[in-house]
């Protein structure tokens, strides 16, 4: 399979040229998808994969939040569970209006890029995947969260999630979300109920990422620290956040 980069990025810059750059949510995507792209291409060479492989997990990136900007045009938010599944909307552009096309000619590998933009915010995995299409979900499923504390850092929570600053600083934190980031696991949607539960569940995302790659750009990038040195007028919120530093620095020390 063939991919011409210069095609596809002319292609992405297209499809987001109706959308005002200018809103700081609109730049956080289309940066976010840059820099994911990068990761998974940075991932993918590190196990050595060929070239036309390093290429798909590249397009992977680019491709996989597409469907975040009319979720944002439509709903005025990035949370799903306000809005749609925005792994869902990704897939339905490409795949079912047909915008693939206008990334990549060749439709060899359109299953597993489906897959990939369709499963890349879900919780588990299918079972039953191919060994390539496994691979090309968990390169992208890693660069994502590789990324994700990197947004949740230089993008004030309150624009991200729409709450105000007063009730970031007074939130405390549910504490089933901090039993599941104990448990080394990402922290389900349902369990969020605090403002302060987004930061939790994003620093969680650690715990599951699949390639040593994606764990050594996590350290050297250090978001993960400023995720959790989470700014706080609540004293039980601070005492929480300090253990989850705590946890986290054994957890990164020993992967």
């Amino acid at each position: 399979m063939t991919i011409d980069r210069r095609c596809a990025q002319a292609a992405f810059a297209a499809y987001v040229r109706p959308y005002d750059a200018r809103d700081p949510k609109v730049r956080l995507k289309i940066d976010h998808t840059y820099r994911v792209a990068a990761l998974c291409e940075r991932i993918a060479r590190s196990l050595d994969l060929p070239g036309e492989e390093v290429d798909l997990a590249w397009l992977a990136g680019l491709l996989h939040d597409v469907g975040r900007f009319e979720q944002l045009r439509r709903f005025g938010t990035f949370d799903d569970s306000k809005s749609i599944d925005h792994a869902a909307a990704s897939a339905d552009v490409l795949f079912d209006q047909g915008h693939i096309r206008d990334y990549c000619a060749d439709s060899a590998q359109d299953a597993r890029l489906q897959a990939a933009v369709a499963l890349h915010s879900a919780y588990r995995l299918p079972e039953d995947q191919d060994a390539p299409t496994r691979r090309l979900c968990d390169i992208l499923r890693d660069a994502d969260k590789v990324d994700i504390l990197r947004v949740n850092v230089e993008t004030p929570m309150e624009d991200i999630y729409n709450v105000s600053t007063d009730a970031l600083r007074r939130s405390a934190v549910t504490p089933e979300v901090v039993a599941a980031f104990f448990e080394h696991h990402a922290v389900l949607r349902s369990l969020k109920r605090c403002p302060a539960d987004n930061a939790v569940g994003h620093a969680s995302l650690v715990f599951e990422l699949v390639y040593p790659e994606s764990r050594r750009a996590v350290r050297e990038q250090g978001y993960i620290w400023q995720l959790l040195d989470f700014e706080t007028r609540n004293p039980d919120t601070a005492r929480v956040f300090e253990t989850l530093r705590a946890e986290m620095h054994r957890f990164l020390d020993q992967a």
